[in-house]
């Protein structure tokens, strides 16, 4: 498999694509102002307390206040690396005993506003680095769940021990597999001086003020993303492909020799057909290569994902032909997922099965296929209705919200009127203006689809009907230039209809 990282600088926006075997599997985009939060560390103020909800919002500087829950105000330290143990003892906790109203309060950023809603923040600041995540108010040793090997996870663990610093938590990320003690001495070296930074900066100032913000999208795919597996860099920029080299140099020198400066006299992710990939994966059907199909479709509280068998007809026998699609379908839906950036809850309608080795065998592929997604999932299981549950943490706005916007004429909803309803509402606008007028006749322009139904012959009965009552002339003409449910009345002389 040949992996590569393709970045798109351009005047206002910057794009970085990740590609699999040439297909897309990941796009972040950046654009000058709207600048990515997730990450930034801000010195704010406790706007209000809600105690009914166990939260504060807080005000960072942004224009709308940041969300706190309770569970993200506790003290780190006073829970292990347990995540479930982190969110399920909040109980004890009341959020009036720990913040008040015009508090000051350092928090990082977890998750972009989303919609109508603001950031959300926590005080368990984390700053990762190439090898590791240092965790400044925590106290403990977490190695990346994608380390599987229980010697490796052990031997990092002895390491992460050996270098902690004292009263701080570290997280071994994935990057650190095979590496060894001298491997991390620069990186948790960096990580504490700049810890360091953010606490002097904490001291004074006005409130609310930022302390730190993360690296812009093309630093944090080197430093995330750009590892061992990736085959080639490549970049557009003269000025930045420098810049990546100079990085590079710092976190992974061997990786040098992979950086690429993209010079041809072409766009780059034309040439690569990224942005073919970005309009295949915008779209709300998505064929399989058995002849099925994926539906996709978003709501405002969660993903609905249905699996259909489309062309596809099989050659064995029914319970063959769907297991054949729902696999294949599975390992869909998992690209799908990661390409499109889907959060929150998400529900797989797939195919009915009536053997429970095939629900197995479906659910075990989803699992195994998300396990490239960086992002943490979870699959819940089966319902009783056969619909998959599972979730994806959602920390920014999907790919959709940031190239798409809602439609001016159906708002969002993807359906407009039919032309039969149009007509009949345009049939009521004539007799309303027939009303007002002294003129003896009007030349009505609609659209062609909504002059069809019009001309036809229950329309031109619902036409003359209100001819009659006027005795007045009412002359249909279609025209591209009028909106599907808009309608432009021009007073004419009659003897000029012919």
């Amino acid at each position: 498999m040949v992996n590569e990282i393709i970045v798109d600088v351009g005047v206002n926006e910057r794009r970085v694509a990740l590609l699999e075997d040439r297909e897309l599997v990941e796009i972040f985009i950046e654009r000058d102002g709207s600048e990515r939060l997730v990450g930034n560390i801000y010195r704010g103020r406790v706007a209000s307390v809600l105690p009914g909800m166990q939260a504060a919002f807080i005000d960072i500087g942004y224009e709308k206040n940041a969300f706190l829950y309770v569970g993200d105000a506790v003290s780190q330290k006073e829970f292990s690396e347990d995540e479930d143990e982190l969110y399920n003892d909040v109980k004890s906790y009341n959020i009036e005993e720990i913040l008040r109203p015009g508090q000051e309060i350092t928090v990082q950023v977890i998750k972009e506003p989303i919609g109508t809603k603001g950031p959300r923040v926590t005080t368990h600041i984390t700053l990762p680095g190439r090898q590791l995540v240092l965790l400044p108010n925590a106290d403990y040793i977490g190695i990346s769940r994608r380390i599987e090997q229980e010697e490796e996870r052990a031997k990092l663990k002895k390491i992460a021990e050996k270098i902690k610093p004292e009263n701080m938590g570290l997280i071994v990320r994935t990057v650190s597999e095979g590496k060894r003690e001298d491997d991390f001495k620069s990186d948790i070296n960096f990580l504490v001086k700049l810890w360091k930074k953010i606490k002097q900066r904490e001291q004074s100032g006005p409130i609310p003020r930022c302390l730190h913000k993360d690296l812009s999208v093309i630093y944090r795919a080197v430093r995330d993303i750009f590892t061992w597996n990736i085959d080639r860099f490549v970049i557009n920029d003269r000025q930045e492909y420098n810049k990546v080299l100079e990085l590079v140099e710092m976190l992974s020198p061997a990786l040098k020799l992979r950086v690429e400066y993209f010079n041809k006299n072409i766009d780059l992710f034309e040439y690569y057909q990224i942005d073919a990939m970005i309009q295949k994966a915008l779209a709300k059907k998505v064929w399989l290569k058995c002849g099925g199909y994926l539906i996709i479709e978003r709501t405002e509280a969660l993903t609905v994902i249905d699996v259909n068998t489309g062309k596809y007809v099989g050659v064995n026998n029914l319970e063959d032909t769907v297991l054949k699609t729902n696999l294949e379908a599975a390992k869909e839906i998992a690209k799908q997922i990661r390409v499109r950036d889907i959060g929150g809850i998400i529900i797989i309608d797939f195919i009915d099965m009536h053997e429970p080795e095939h629900q197995r065998q479906v659910i075990e592929t989803l699992k195994q296929t998300l396990k490239k997604d960086r992002t943490k999932t979870t699959v819940v299981g089966m319902t009783g209705l056969g619909l998959i549950e599972m979730t994806r943490k959602k920390v920014r706005e999907g790919l959709e919200s940031l190239v798409l916007c809602n439609c001016p004429y159906c708002e969002g909803t993807g359906r407009i009127l039919s032309p039969e309803s149009v007509a009949r509402d345009i049939e009521k606008r004539i007799a309303k203006y027939l009303t007002m007028t002294i003129a003896n006749a009007i030349l009505v322009e609609v659209h062609p689809s909504v002059a069809e139904v019009l001309q036809s012959e229950e329309g031109n009965e619902n036409l003359e009907r209100i001819q009659n009552s006027f005795n007045k002339k009412v002359v249909i003409k279609p025209s591209l230039e009028v909106k599907h449910d808009d309608i432009k009345i021009k007073e004419i002389d009659i003897d000029s209809i012919v």
